[in-house]
């Protein structure tokens, strides 16, 4: 397949790119390097610079190839600062993703596949979340891509477009050359290795109370290169499902405490910690279940081990 890739010079979309190269696809990427980094572009994959929220710009990219799919993940990601301009999160990622189906439909492009988000469910009810939870997102970054689940139901429904939406939460470790590079760093892993290398003093830990077993907040950390693995199995196996929503889960969560102890394992320094109060909004616990993506894709991920992951991503740090 000739696959278009959007927000390929990211994080997770330039190791999925890398993926779907090494699954035979061609690939051509599209990001305006906002946030992402031309480096980080597989050198087999066609580059261009461009604004997908733009429809004078995108629509003659589109144009000019035959793709058969799109992984769209082309993206503003961090929640909190989707609750400081939550406008910003609507007309990038509700409004940026309505132009680019719109040039998709447009030039025949029948296969989409949606990076989404675990931020859809809110705070749930039960865990491991599954995808039958209800979506009450409690921040703008979660509604914003809830919003384009939603696009995407209709456009499958009307124009028979073939669909995925891969929810997650937490993206980690790190593939050669392609590390967690954001600015500013908000997610832990990176910022306990910024301790690590002498960028900060120490991290902060938000809350030692919670109902878990060592009263700090469990998250859900998967691979990135699992993350990649998905999303191409998601567009190679659209033809036999047509649409599909899945979670893409680690298996287990892993609390704030057992991050940073796993970071001093593998980095061998001390990683001072901060105790410091909760957070407003911080869930107790969230996991992902991935068992529908094990079921309709065949995806079981590979790098399920902490101290993997970390060491993984500290090969791009260190």
């Amino acid at each position: 397949m000739q696959v278009l890739v959007t927000g390929g010079a990211g994080y997770i979309g330039a190791t999925t790119a890398a993926a779907l190269l090494e699954a035979g696809h061609e690939v051509v990427v599209v990001d305006d390097l906002s946030r992402g980094h031309r480096e980080a572009v597989p050198q087999d994959a066609r580059f261009v610079e461009a604004d997908i929220t733009d429809p004078e710009v995108i629509d003659p990219v589109v144009a000019q190839g035959s793709f058969d799919a799109c992984l769209h993940f082309a993206a503003l990601i961090e929640a909190g600062e989707s609750m400081q301009a939550p406008e910003r999160f609507f007309r990038v990622n509700t409004g940026g993703s309505a132009v680019l189906l719109e040039a998709l439909l447009r030039h025949g492009v029948g296969r989409f596949v949606l990076s989404s988000t675990a931020a859809v469910y809110g705070e749930p009810d039960e865990v491991p979340i599954t995808e039958d939870a209800a979506l009450e997102p409690s921040n703008a970054y979660g509604e914003s891509k809830l919003l384009v689940e939603r696009m995407l139901a209709w456009h499958h429904r009307i124009h028979g477009l073939k669909t995925a939406s891969l929810r997650y939460f937490n993206a980690a470790g790190a593939v050669t050359g392609r590390g967690e590079r954001h600015d500013p760093e908000t997610h832990l892993i990176p910022l306990v290795l910024q301790v690590a290398r002498g960028q900060r003093e120490h991290i902060k830990i938000f809350g030692t109370d919670y109902p878990t077993p060592d009263g700090t907040c469990v998250r859900d950390y998967i691979h990135v290169a699992d993350l990649a693995d998905a999303h191409v199995l998601a567009v190679e196996r659209l033809d036999e499902h047509g649409t599909v929503t899945c979670n893409l889960g680690n298996g287990r969560g892993f609390s704030v405490r057992e991050v940073v102890e796993a970071a001093r394992r593998v980095t061998g320094h001390p990683i001072p910690a901060d105790e410091v109060d909760r957070r407003a909004g911080d869930p107790a616990i969230l996991i992902a279940s991935s068992s529908r993506a094990e079921e309709l894709l065949g995806w079981t991920p590979r790098h399920r081990d902490l101290d993997r992951i970390v060491a993984d991503a500290w090969a791009e740090y260190g």
